[in-house]
């Protein structure tokens, strides 16, 4: 045949040209080809994928909802079974004991004092034999963190005691905290926590004393602590992690010493003579007894010498009733107060005095609140003070990084956050920092006094 007859035909075959154009359909076609067979080769394959994939954990629990009732359930009963077994695996008494004994008998001489120590190789000998719930003690991390400066490279067998003594604390509070997480999400929230500790009150001797219609007022003093300082963004939860790096509960936890001494307890706020404290004060501050406080019932506070601003600011930021201010709040105002060093505190205040909202405090700031110092001041028959002297003491005490601008971090990085704030709201506190070598020079007098008598 002709080529040319070829050439002519094929161009009048439009069907099997290569650069046709597809139609609609036959692309639909083509694409439902191509998805089948890449979904059955897929689909066929898994059993061939690496063996890695299948350990890929589950990234995302969904909480049951509450009308879920078999899933709450079920989601509860699993917990405390797991609880349980955690439980399970801690030291008891006699296996304390029994460990004890073999650190004991292979201590290794010479003792530094009364003091028995231990080598390495003994330390090893005594892993082995005390079981397999000691097995996690017995390690190098554990002798190497507990070695000091001992020439014989030994560590203190008290030492070391001590050490899994505290590990089995902290995990079996931390079991019983976590018994009291509702949601079992690693947080308690405020009535999980006063549950903990209503629970806890009948196990502390030294809260032998306080009525059960104080129970309550108790409980919420203790809990309020933990709120005030662990919850600074007032989520309304804590974690138990930081429950459990923080000393309160060791502050707490201390009233079962039934011989804690009487200065001990002056300075626990847990104690039931510190918990009767603050309740009488906000009891003696509510002069109409109607269970709150107004702003001149709480002017009367500590030495009745706050400013009206400040105690304006307060009614202003704090949550409050009609006006009037409740005992947990109250519990806010006091831990804010009596402890003005912490960061906690001085946000508290920081908040109050930030009277523009602006994250930091300038001239104005200052000047707004110290205008009402210097007007006690002359209520009280005293000379004002200079605004500007104040002003630039403050300024050289705080050293911020902007120098028109003071903000909570420059408050907490110069360790003056307390003289700072007290200068501003208190005229007491004021007047104190004003006399401060006067008073520290008379407090001199009085030693030199008593030791030549």
């Amino acid at each position: 045949m002709d080529w040319k007859e070829v050439l002519r035909r094929r161009l009048a075959t439009p069907h099997n040209a290569p650069n046709r154009k597809k139609s609609e359909q036959e692309l639909k076609d083509e694409e439902m080809d191509l998805f089948t067979k890449y979904y059955s080769e897929w689909k066929g394959g898994r059993k061939n994928t690496n063996e890695f994939y299948k350990t890929i954990p589950r990234f995302y629990y969904r909480l049951p909802a509450e009308d879920e009732v078999l899933l709450q359930k079920l989601r509860e009963e699993s917990r405390a079974v797991f609880l349980q077994r955690k439980s399970r695996e801690l030291l008891d008494n006699e296996e304390l004991q029994n460990l004890w004994f073999l650190l004991d008998k292979h201590q290794t001489p010479p003792m530094i004092g009364e003091e028995a120590m231990i080598n390495y190789e003994n330390f090893l000998k005594v892993g082995e034999k005390a079981g397999p719930k000691c097995k996690q003690f017995f390690t190098a991390k554990v002798f190497a963190k507990l070695l000091h400066t001992d020439s014989y490279g030994r560590i203190s067998i008290m030492q070391f005691f001590n050490y899994v003594m505290r590990k089995v604390w902290l995990h079996q509070t931390r079991i019983g905290l976590s018994l009291y997480d509702v949601a079992g999400q690693g947080y308690l929230r405020e009535s999980d926590l006063e549950n903990y500790i209503l629970e806890l009150i009948p196990t502390l001797p030294q809260l032998d004393g306080l009525e059960k219609s104080f129970y309550s007022f108790y409980v919420c003093t203790a809990v309020r602590k933990f709120f005030f300082f662990l919850d600074p963004l007032r989520t309304g939860k804590i974690k138990i992690q930081d429950i459990l790096a923080c000393s309160f509960l060791d502050d707490l936890l201390e009233l079962r010493d039934e011989e804690l001494s009487k200065e001990s307890q002056e300075t626990n706020w847990f104690s039931a003579p510190s918990a009767l404290r603050v309740y009488g004060q906000y009891l003696n501050l509510d002069k109409d007894h109607n269970g709150m406080l107004s702003k001149e019932e709480l002017s009367r506070y500590g030495t009745a010498t706050m400013t009206n601003v400040f105690l304006d600011r307060v009614f202003q930021e704090c949550l409050t009733y009609d006006g009037e201010m409740d005992y947990k709040t109250y519990l806010d105002f006091v831990l804010a107060l009596e402890n003005r060093k912490e960061p906690a505190a001085l946000q508290y205040i920081f908040k109050l005095l930030d009277i523009e909202n602006k994250g930091y405090l300038n001239v104005f700031s200052l000047n707004y609140f110290f205008r009402a110092i210097q007007e006690l001041m002359k209520i009280h028959g005293q000379d004002p003070v200079s605004f500007q002297d104040v002003k630039d003491e403050i300024f050289d005490m705080v050293k911020p990084k902007d120098p028109l601008k003071i903000s909570l971090q420059d408050l907490i990085n110069s360790n003056q956050g307390d003289t700072v704030t007290t200068i501003l709201i208190d005229l007491n506190g004021f007047w104190t920092y004003e006399n401060r070598e006067a008073l520290v020079a008379n407090d001199n007098e009085n030693s030199a006094d008593l030791d030549d008598t």
